[in-house]
């Protein structure tokens, strides 16, 4: 025993000392701070950063703004020798943002959700500034830099190459009132709701509170029927039924209480499989969960939300205490200062890129932007119908037969991932188009499927899976361009046919982004349902549940989070029973 305490001692002492070398070993030998002034607005430039190490000078600088679900997903697949990596971002943690609803009512601990952004970092012994980016010089690849609590301190952080993934802002739709109301994209939001709603309990527990003013109190509603706001309303029934025992409130108030979901459409978890919807909608009714479909919100007062049946185009009133809001997504200031900087910019909602992820309009291509902030430009197959005829034309017969039709649609599909859920049937897309029942597709044949195809294709969805692909792939593709870079080695060149640059760069000989959705799900109330795609859904109680827990615990970012994740699951459970 004495062996082992002594042996303990000196494992200590080693660590001790390893951890005090290490630490003098990276430490720098002064602070360094802005260089020199420049930029349009004559600004401090940080060519060098506090924490930089003279190992780090020489490497290209990789600057990346925000810190959510794309921009972990790069830091989580770079090498840690290929840039000096700069993340500027105004919250210094990264979010899991598909489990906030749950902290909401106290099912997860907040700190179970976040992990902070500079423990991501150190594997690739990279920085983070505590700041919003407000604007970009692309000529100078300059980013302007405003310290949180303190913008007018501001600077710039030159880049080699810069990665936009600032993610998004709650859409208002110009909706009189809505400063009233709460919102769910931050884990501050999640503590704002949850003190809310207790409040609104013990306010409504007072005896001399009206009766009218505790049915208004206990009154919640949820402005938007999409995961978010379907997911709140079941935590929070939840809430009701199982958590309103524990905080001793009297039983009476229950009855007092409505939850209550206002819908633009005519169904809840509209983008879902119908029978998802169905099931919901069946499940929120034995809660006597108050569904308000088809109607469109109108005015929010301070005690009362006012909306129209888009039917009848009668409007009617609905007490709150509390109104979440949760009706989809806008530009933040960035983004939006970004988009009418460039002429190439002209969605409204989201900045454009190429199906690699390249920013339209920015000068050159180490300008890339994914996630929420972003929207992939779909490809006009009609704009270049010419172009693919002539050339899967082989033997110059001025129609298609059917293996120079499979071979372009193949081609199509690779060039441009999202068409390729259109195009997988080639034979039936030929005998479909072929009107004239020649075996040949001719020119206006041809013009006909691709306008159909135009027709159909959709922007990807923002959501925290197709953030999280595009950071992985984006995450690789920069290891393979510094490589690229460093080696001189260039990949098959593949795809230089479809490029408009006169001398394609190396990003364009690489494979473009390729959406895979693996399925969507939400959390119901003691139940889950899932949308895998193509008809495949599951919907259920406690096993649909345990899926649903099963995915999100293996998306976690460290091991950390899976731990606190997984204690607070069971806590929930064992005081359930």
């Amino acid at each position: 025993m004495v062996v082992t305490v002594v042996g303990g001692i000196g494992l200590l002492i080693m660590d001790s000392k390893r951890t005090e070398e290490e630490s003098q070993e990276h430490e720098p030998k002064e602070i360094i701070t802005c260089g020199p002034i420049g930029g349009p607005k004559n600004l401090p430039i940080a060519f060098h950063l506090t924490d930089e190490k003279d190992d780090e000078i020489n490497k290209p600088r990789l600057v990346i703004l925000g810190s959510g679900w794309g921009a972990v997903s790069i830091l989580k697949e770079l090498d840690k020798d290929q840039y000096q990596v700069t993340v500027i971002s105004p919250q210094n943690y990264f979010l899991f943002t598909p489990l906030l609803p749950s902290s909401c009512v106290g099912t997860l601990e907040s700190r179970s959700l976040l992990e902070p952004i500079r423990s991501i970092l150190k594997r690739i012994k990279g920085h983070y500034l505590e700041a919003n980016a407000s604007d970009v010089d692309f000529e100078e690849k300059l980013v302007l830099v405003n310290p949180v609590g303190d913008p007018n301190n501001s600077f710039y952080v030159p880049y080699d190459k810069l990665v936009i993934a600032v993610g998004s802002r709650p859409i208002t739709h110009g909706i009189e009132g809505v400063e009233h109301c709460h919102f769910l994209k931050t884990i501050n939001d999640a503590r704002k709701l949850r003190k809310n709603i207790l409040d609104n309990f013990e306010k409504a527990s007072l005896p001399n509170v009206p009766p009218n003013d505790r049915k208004r109190l206990l009154s919640f509603v949820v402005c938007g029927g999409g995961p978010t706001g379907v997911e709140f309303a079941a935590e929070l029934y939840d809430f009701l039924t199982e958590d309103l025992v524990k905080y001793q409130f009297p039983k009476v108030l229950r009855k007092e209480v409505q939850v209550s979901i206002i819908q633009s459409q005519d169904h809840i978890l509209n983008t879902y499989d119908a029978k998802i919807s169905t099931f919901a909608e069946k499940k929120f009714q034995r809660d006597n969960i108050n569904l308000i479909t088809g109607a469109r919100v109108q005015k929010i007062g301070k005690e009362n939300i006012v909306y129209k049946d888009k039917k009848s185009g009668e409007e009617k009133e609905l007490p709150y205490g509390l109104v979440l809001w949760s009706t989809g997504i806008d530009m933040n200031p960035l983004t939006k200062t970004i988009s009418e900087k460039l002429e190439a910019q002209k969605n409204k909602r989201a900045l454009i890129v190429d199906n690699r992820l390249r920013l339209k309009g920015a000068p050159d291509s180490t300008v890339y932007a994914l996630g929420d902030c972003a929207t992939i430009e779909n490809p006009q197959l009609v704009e270049r119908l010419v172009q693919f005829f002539v050339d899967a034309d082989k033997d110059k017969s001025g129609y298609l037969d059917h293996q120079e039709f499979t071979a372009l649609a193949k081609k199509i599909s690779e060039h441009y991932p999202i068409t390729a859920s259109h195009l997988k049937k080639a034979s039936s897309l030929f005998k479909d188009y072929d009107k004239d029942k020649s075996d040949t597709l001719e020119l206006e044949e041809l013009r006909v499927m691709f306008r159909d195809i135009d027709k159909k294709l959709t922007s990807l969805p923002a959501t925290a899976q197709v953030a999280h692909q595009q950071g992985k792939y984006l995450g690789k593709k920069l290891n393979t361009l510094a490589l690229g870079e460093k080696t001189k080695i260039v990949p098959s060149k593949k795809f230089d046919l479809e490029t408009e640059k006169p001398t394609p760069d190396l990003d364009d000989q690489l494979y473009p982004f390729n959406y895979a959705h693996l399925g969507s799900m939400a959390y119901i109330g003691n139940a889950a349902v899932a949308d895998f795609g193509m008809g495949w859904t599951w919907m259920g109680g406690w096993s649909a549940v345990y899926l649903w827990r099963s995915v999100y615990f293996s998306e976690q970012v460290s091991f950390r989070n899976r731990s606190l994740l997984a204690l607070d699951w069971t806590k929930f459970d064992i005081f359930l029973l």
